[in-house]
């Protein structure tokens, strides 16, 4: 059978990827009752202290309409605080609440225990060059790269077509 696109499918690739990465934590979220979403805007939390909305939704890789409805979430539960700015009522900053840094004393030691796991399993320098090659690529990321030239979209056609 021919392959109508002849370079490898990297963005399943990486979903794949991450997929099998995730399979070894998602019991450790699980038995606390932390969504994934909820644990990458945790971790964040605990790494920069507040952060804006809009940062988390950089952070974690959450767009900006599923951050309001899962700070929300995690406001009612305890896990975080939103206040707004003094100075500037239009901005609200995001950080942890007591309880949500508890939750993040019990969970880290397993993340940090089930990640030597993982080490163990594929070895230390296996694990250090896959954060290598994350890390350049996702820097590389910011080179710009020329967008393909696009052919004229069916609507036009159909237009072009109807005048001719």
């Amino acid at each position: 059978m021919k392959h109508r696109i002849t370079y490898r499918n990297l963005p399943q690739l990486f979903l794949k990827a991450r997929e099998s990465l995730m399979s070894h934590f998602r019991p450790i979220l699980n038995h606390f009752g932390v969504t994934e979403q909820q644990w990458r805007i945790l971790r964040v939390l605990d790494e920069h202290g507040q952060l804006e909305p809009r940062e988390l939704c950089d952070l974690c890789q959450i767009q900006s309409p599923s951050m309001a409805g899962v700070l929300a979430r995690m406001e009612d539960m305890g896990l975080v605080r939103r206040a707004r700015l003094p100075e500037d009522q239009r901005r609200v900053m995001v950080r942890l609440a007591p309880k949500g840094d508890r939750l993040i004393s019990e969970i880290a030691p397993l993340i940090d225990a089930q990640y030597e796991e993982i080490e163990k399993t594929f070895g230390k320098p296996t694990i250090n060059a896959l954060f290598s090659a994350l890390e350049a690529f996702v820097q590389a990321n910011g080179t710009p790269v020329p967008p393909v030239e696009l052919p004229s979209s069916p609507i036009e056609r159909r237009k072009r077509t109807a005048r001719e």
